[in-house]
């Protein structure tokens, strides 16, 4: 317990000390907030509702998607992995504990802008502050098993990009956080509730915000636990060591599967 602690301890320190860490984990979303806070409440006064939960979401995906896979993969590179090998470092303790403290980053991040959003732009606060706690955990730790997820399976940095911004991307266009998932066609909403973001959205309206929402949100909730569940499952079975007996095409075909709570979802809603 000790070695975690202090194997917790130091990662932690080194998401501060480090410029890419730092510029994800915090400059970004919060550079990104104050920018959305100044230009889009004034162009869309609607945002306000969504400001919070939304906001949040970007930071939770910034730290664990953009930041999080890109070190695994230069550690297992760089033969860091072999080292911990060796010195009987379990392959558990080497994705929970970057994960932890990317979802604890975030969640500080995350903090900073459900306090601040209101008397800073007038963003429509929670009525339900404890279930805005709960949802936000439950996506950062479901981001955070994704990001641990891409980083197992990715080959490298090109490879890191792609997975990231393959799930980033369609999120911020399609996961309610710019726009209420109301307003998309039929088609597109489907493509919607693929995205981790649309069930953390529906989640936050409906227990958070006492809103409408398309789904059940306990059984968005619930998606994203299992999503959470399956995805860290997933990447301490296809955990390797280095990259000299990986099958990139048979791992991203395992990885897959995470996504099979959310293919429910589709079929559920």
């Amino acid at each position: 317990m000790t070695a975690f602690t202090n194997h917790f301890a130091f990662e932690f320190k080194t998401g501060l000390r480090s410029a890419t860490s730092m510029l994800m984990n915090y400059l970004f979303p919060l550079g990104y907030y104050a920018m959305m806070g100044l230009v889009m409440t004034q162009v869309n006064p609607s945002f306000k509702e969504t400001m919070i939960p939304g906001i949040i979401l970007v930071s939770i995906m910034a730290a664990a998607l953009l930041g999080m896979p890109g070190p695994l993969v230069e550690a297992r590179e760089a033969g860091i992995y072999r080292s911990y090998k060796i010195n009987g470092v379990p392959a558990a303790a080497i994705l929970l504990i970057p994960m932890l403290t990317t979802v604890f980053h975030a969640l500080i991040a995350s903090g900073v802008i459900a306090l601040t959003a209101n008397p800073l732009f007038d963003g429509l606060n929670p009525e339900n502050w404890l279930a805005l706690a709960l949802v936000t955990g439950l996506a950062a730790l479901n981001f955070g098993c994704l990001g641990a997820l891409i980083g197992v399976v990715s080959n490298g940095s090109r490879s890191v990009v792609l997975w990231s911004q393959l799930i980033f991307l369609p999120s911020m266009l399609l996961g309610g956080l710019m726009m209420p998932l109301s307003v998309l066609p039929e088609s597109v909403l489907n493509v919607s509730f693929l995205l981790p973001t649309t069930y953390a959205m529906q989640a936050f309206s409906g227990l958070a915000y006492n809103q409408a929402t398309l789904i059940d949100p306990w059984l968005a909730a619930g998606i994203l636990v299992v999503g959470a569940v399956l995805a860290i499952a997933l990447a301490l079975y296809l955990f390797k060591w280095d990259n000299q007996h990986s099958s990139g095409r048979k791992l991203i075909a395992l990885a897959l599967l995470a996504w099979l709570p959310y293919l429910a979802g589709v079929v559920l809603r």
